[in-house]
């Protein structure tokens, strides 16, 4: 009778188990690799280029310098980075953390142009009790329907 119990648990969980999305490498190498070029031109100030790889929203952008217009895509980026309010540094690490649907999620850390790594502490006076350092900055990559990754977020913002 135990032994029926257990095989009729085991086969209700198997049924009702829904299987994990298809994750093909191929999938996270593209999304690392878009992530990474995309990075990388931000930081060689290859605006042009890095303009095409970013699917995030650019109002966010626009609120740092609202004189510039803001379907001048190439000017926000060029205004973010080069006043240094997003931290357009040089890619160090970068781990794949999980994917949802067509969303890749990525840890990535950044390197100072010193070589060390770059650390935002804490903000606005709160003490690294309240607000503790960070090294590593989640970003997401969106695979379109076309096939194309995107990159959805920016760089970290340091005020």
């Amino acid at each position: 009778m135990k032994r029926l119990f257990i095989i009729l648990i085991t086969v209700f969980l198997v049924s009702n188990c829904k299987g994990l999305p298809d994750i093909k490498s191929s999938d996270i190498d593209n999304a690392r690799t878009t992530l990474v070029e995309f990075l990388t031109l931000l930081n060689m100030e290859k605006f042009s280029e890095a303009v095409p790889l970013y699917g995030g929203e650019y109002d966010q952008l626009q609120v740092f310098n609202p004189e510039i217009d803001p379907n001048n895509r190439i000017a926000l980026w060029s205004w973010v980075c080069g006043n240094q309010l997003l931290q357009c540094l040089e890619v160090g690490e970068v781990s794949f953390m999980e994917s949802k649907t067509d969303i890749f999620i990525f840890q990535v850390e950044f390197t100072n142009p010193d070589g060390s790594l770059f650390v935002l502490g804490p903000c606005c006076g709160a003490s690294e009790s309240e607000m503790p350092p960070v090294t590593q900055f989640e970003f997401r990559v969106k695979k379109t329907p076309a096939g194309k990754y995107l990159v959805m977020d920016t760089p970290p913002y340091v005020p």
